[in-house]
Formats: structure tokens, C-alpha cells, sequence
């Protein structure tokens, strides 16, 4: 991409979009390329932007958004107007594919979009009507062939273009910062803060549960050659020691979140993985927790305070004692593939730690500021240069992950999760703690997820636990709307394929419910609280 002239970026807000956003911002400046940077929240927000930039800019970037709906029909953009889209959402809509002139998709060669050709979705009919005249010329019964093969035709077009777009399923099979590190990596231009922004980008879907656990393995080993790369260039242009160094090392970490930042009991409490394991919802929960931390040995002073305040004997071997015990307790995936960043002598941090410091900043609720004010600090955290910041970042997602165990713990003991037909279904009331940090996109999936598993741990039902969730949250007292969220069933081996986008749809528009899809994420919708009722009979009908 060379631009002589100004370039609007339009940035989605979710981790992935800020680490593209990052790499795309490095390479602007070694280019000297002016760029405007604009969030946008939302279809309605990409709309605004658009019409206040539309005059100034020919050129727009759009990451992880634009790339699922017919983009020159809902902007009505002049001709000369460029869209540069890296867009994870999937399906991408055809007529995106097909329009070269004007929307440019940035994808990885391997990226299979499945839409049709060309000539089964899009046909010339005066080329028809040629062919038409032909065929009747030749035919003994005049024109009512050619019209029954038209007819035919026409039908046969339909399908196929309903069948590749409207009924998808979404998917996120790549990450935005990934394509744009490998961007970056052709032209030559790449760094290694670019690849640790990338690593950030792919550690963000694995987190939210946005790819299957296979593709977060597959670009792992990706990003390790990039790093393997990355270590053996600089050995010899920097000593590995000075203190304002930056390493990447691949790491094969323990599953507890946030842990040398927090004291490992708390980690383990907060964890996903281990509190599900152990049903920490539960008093025998409770009771399996602490025979598993006496089978470690280690004594509980150490295992309450701050990691860093441990002792450094037990820190050196901390992950293998973890591990062996365990797997006593059947947790055989304690550890997993990550990546850690290295600042000078004392700052070590996680993928995952970035991940969950960038969302709380993303999403805060604490302060009255405006959406864009979170979104620069989150940006701004995944500098080298803003520790403090990622510091505050890290408190936050603390607190954030506390509200999603006592929430979850809440749920399970209040049997808040009713099983509907063909899912199950929990809606939070307001007035229940922390709720409104769950008003949010990011920390109602995280929940989501964390409640789904946990249900499925607890629940002897079968048949539940192959069910998808939806979740509804209160979103806007006064207005009377709540947020909506649908995840696929869990399940380690699943492709993580979401149909609730399009079934939201038609269960809105078969009962006239109030709704609003403003979301890039299509699974995410706001609806009015009145409508709630006839909204889920028509989605249970939709689904059964």
C-alpha cells in the first residue's frame, strides 16, 4: 500500500483490531504516510465516520469491520472512493469479493472464503437474452424451453447465493494482526514489536474462544519461526541484558490467569480451567482445592501472597509442581503454548496477561469516559513505553475476572441457566453485582464462556451439554434494553462455528421484535426488554 495522499483508518474495538491497528501505525510511520485514526464501535459509528471523512480522504483502512455486508451499498461511497478491508468476520459478502475497483480484501493466500464463481452469482442479461434468442431459434416448441431454463437459472443463483451468504455461519479463522505482520514481513519492514502485537492478536481469539484450539496451535508454531527468526537476527545487535531490551520467548505456561501478577490462589480461584475442574461453585469444589494445594507442598503463605513475593526456590520449579499434581487431578491441559515479552531486567509479561489488561482498559466501567477515551489507553498499552499503563490495565482485568467467578458461581447455585429446547438461556437482572461491566461485548463473551463450562461441568444432563448458550445482560435501564449474546456449545474440539448471527435475525424480523445489529460481531444484538419473550419462542421455533 503506497499512498501520496491522507489515509482514514477506521478501527473496530477488540484486541485483535488495536494489534493490527498497532503494526499498521509502525508501518505508516516508516513510510511517512499521514493517517487519521477513528474507532468505530459499531455499523452505525462506521456510517458516521464515514460521511465526516468522505470529503477529505479517497483512501479508508477498515480492520475488523466492514468486510460482512455489502460495503459500497451501505456507505453509497463516490467512485474514487478505496477501501483497504482486513476483516476477520466471516462470511464475507460476495459482492466485497467481486469488486475489485473499489474494495481491496486483506487476506492470507490460504484463506478460503468460500463463495461461489463469479458467473453462478452475478449474470449479464442482455448476454442471457442473446443466449435465450438462440435457444429458441433451434428449439420446435418456440421460446418455453428457454424461458423454463432462465427461470431455472435464476433459481439455481438464488441458492447458491443464499446458501453462501445469507446462512452462514461466522467464523474468525485469522487474525487481523497476524496478516498484517506477515504484510509487514514481505515488505521487509517488520519488528519485533510488530511480532509481538501479532502474537498479541492471535493470544485475544484463543482467549475470547474465537478459533478452535487446533488453529491457535497451527499459528503458535507460525509465530515461532517469526521469533526464532527475530532472536537469532539480534543476537549480536544488542547485548540480550541491557536494560531497555525487548525478548520474545515462546513459553509452555500454565492456564492460570494473570498469575505472576496476582498470588497464586487467587489465580487459581479466577481461572477458567481450574475452577470449572474443581466446581469451586461447590463446598466439595472448595474441599478439592485445598487437598490439591496440600499435594503440591507448597506452604499456603507462599501460595496467598504476590508472586513475585514467593520464595525463589519454589518459583524455579513452580510449573512442574503445579503439573504433576495436576494431573493427579485430572487436569491434563494445565499448560498450553504462549508466548512471554521480556522489558530489561523485571518486567515479564504473558500474551494472555496483554490480552486481559487491553480488554479491561477497552471496556472500563469504573470512570465516565467516552468509549474513545478507552480505546487510546488500551492502544497505548501495548507500547513498552506504558508499563504503568498495562500495570493499571492488569488491576482492572483483576477486578473484571473476580465479578465473572462470583457471577458464575451465582448463576450455577441460583440454577439461573434454563435449558430452552434447542439451547440454553441465562439473563442477568439488574441489580445483580457488577452487572454493568457485563453491558459490555468482551466481558459478556468472557463470562459467556466461563458460564457455559461451568455449567457443563456441574450439570448430569447429557443432552445440555451439547447445547450453545445465549445470554442476555441489562444494557440501558432507562431505555429498557438489554445485550444478547449467543456462543456455540463447548467443546475443545469444536470449529467454533456461530449460526446465531443469521437466527437472530429472522427471529426479529418473523415477530416485528425491537432490535438493533449494530454490532460487527453479528451474534451480539441489543433488544428491548418487552420483546424478550416472543423473541426467544420465535428463536427456540427458528432452532428446533
Amino acid at each position: 500500500m503506497t499512498f501520496s495522499k491522507r489515509v482514514a483508518l477506521f478501527v473496530s474495538p477488540d484486541i485483535d483490531a488495536l494489534c493490527a491497528c498497532k503494526v499498521l501505525q509502525a508501518l505508516f510511520h516508516c513510510d511517512q504516510v499521514q493517517y487519521t485514526l477513528v474507532p468505530v464501535a459499531g455499523w452505525q459509528d462506521l456510517g458516521t465516520a464515514f460521511m465526516e471523512h468522505k470529503e477529505q480522504y479517497q483512501y479508508f483502512v477498515l480492520i475488523n469491520c466492514g468486510a460482512n455486508v455489502d460495503l459500497l451499498e451501505t456507505l453509497q461511497p463516490e467512485e474514487d472512493s478505496v477501501f483497504f478491508i482486513c476483516d476477520t468476520h466471516r462470511p464475507v459478502d460476495v459482492v466485497n469479493v467481486y469488486n475489485d475497483t473499489q474494495i481491496k480484501l486483506l487476506i492470507k493466500q490460504d484463506d478460503d472464503l468460500g463463495v461461489p464463481s463469479y458467473d453462478d452469482i452475478f449474470r449479464d442479461d442482455e448476454e442471457d437474452e442473446e443466449g435465450d434468442g438462440d435457444d429458441s431459434g433451434n428449439e420446435s416448441d418456440g421460446s418455453a424451453e428457454p424461458s423454463g431454463k432462465r427461470r431455472r437459472y435464476d433459481e439455481a443463483r438464488f441458492h447458491i447465493h443464499i446458501q453462501s451468504h445469507k446462512f452462514a455461519v461466522y467464523l474468525f479463522y485469522f487474525q487481523a494482526a497476524l496478516v498484517m505482520f506477515e504484510l509487514a514481513w514481505v515488505m521487509s519492514k517488520d519488528t519485533k514489536d510488530m511480532l509481538w502485537w501479532s502474537v498479541i492478536g492471535v493470544t485475544d481469539q484463543w482467549v475470547h474462544d474465537k478459533i478452535p484450539h487446533m488453529k491457535y496451535v497451527t499459528d503458535i508454531a507460525t509465530l515461532q519461526r517469526h521469533v526464532s527468526r527475530h532472536n537469532h537476527r539480534n543476537e549480536d545487535e544488542e547485548n540480550s541484558l541491557s536494560i531497555d531490551c525487548m525478548r520474545i520467548t515462546f513459553e509452555y505456561d500454565l492456564r492460570l490467569v494473570l498469575y505472576q501478577h496476582w498470588s497464586l490462589y487467587e489465580s487459581i480461584c479466577n481461572s477458567c480451567y481450574t475452577s470449572c475442574s474443581f466446581k469451586l461453585w461447590s463446598i466439595n469444589g472448595q474441599k478439592k482445592l485445598q487437598e490439591f494445594l496440600a499435594d503440591m507442598g507448597l506452604p499456603l503463605k507462599q501460595v496467598r501472597q504476590k508472586f513475585n513475593s514467593m520464595d525463589m526456590t519454589i518459583k524455579e520449579n513452580l510449573r512442574e509442581v503445579i503439573e504433576e499434581s495436576a494431573n493427579k487431578f485430572s487436569m491434563k491441559d494445565i499448560r498450553v503454548q504462549t508466548f512471554a515479552v521480556h522489558f530489561g531486567f523485571k518486567n515479564r509479561f504473558l500474551a494472555s496477561d496483554v490480552v486481559h489488561a487491553a480488554a479491561a482498559l477497552l471496556e472500563n466501567v469504573e470512570k465516565d469516559e467516552t468509549p474513545t477515551d478507552n480505546f487510546i489507553k488500551a492502544l497505548d498499552c501495548l507500547s513498552r513505553s506504558n508499563l504503568e499503563r498495562l500495570h493499571l490495565g492488569i488491576d482492572l482485568a483483576k477486578k473484571k475476572l473476580k465479578a465473572i467467578q462470583q457471577t458464575v458461581a451465582s448463576c450455577i447455585c441460583t440454577n439461573l441457566i434454563l435449558s430452552q429446547g434447542p439451547f440454553l438461556y441465562c439473563h442477568l437482572l439488574e441489580g445483580t453485582p457488577d452487572v454493568k461491566l457485563f453491558s459490555k461485548p468482551l466481558a459478556l463473551t468472557l463470562l459467556c464462556k466461563y458460564l457455559l463450562k461451568a455449567f457443563v461441568c456441574s450439570t448430569r444432563n447429557k443432552r445440555c451439554k451439547i447445547l450453545p448458550l445465549i445470554m442476555a445482560a441489562p444494557l440501558d435501564v432507562e431505555k429498557g434494553t438489554v445485550i444478547v449474546l449467543g456462543i456455540p456449545p463447548e467443546s475443545e474440539t469444536s470449529d467454533k462455528k456461530n449460526f446465531f448471527g443469521r437466527a437472530f435475525e429472522k427471529a426479529a424480523e418473523s415477530t416485528s421484535s425491537r432490535t438493533l445489529h449494530d454490532h460487527f460481531d453479528t451474534s451480539v444484538i441489543e433488544l428491548k426488554m418487552e420483546d424478550r419473550g416472543k423473541f426467544l419462542d420465535a428463536l427456540i421455533t427458528l432452532l428446533s
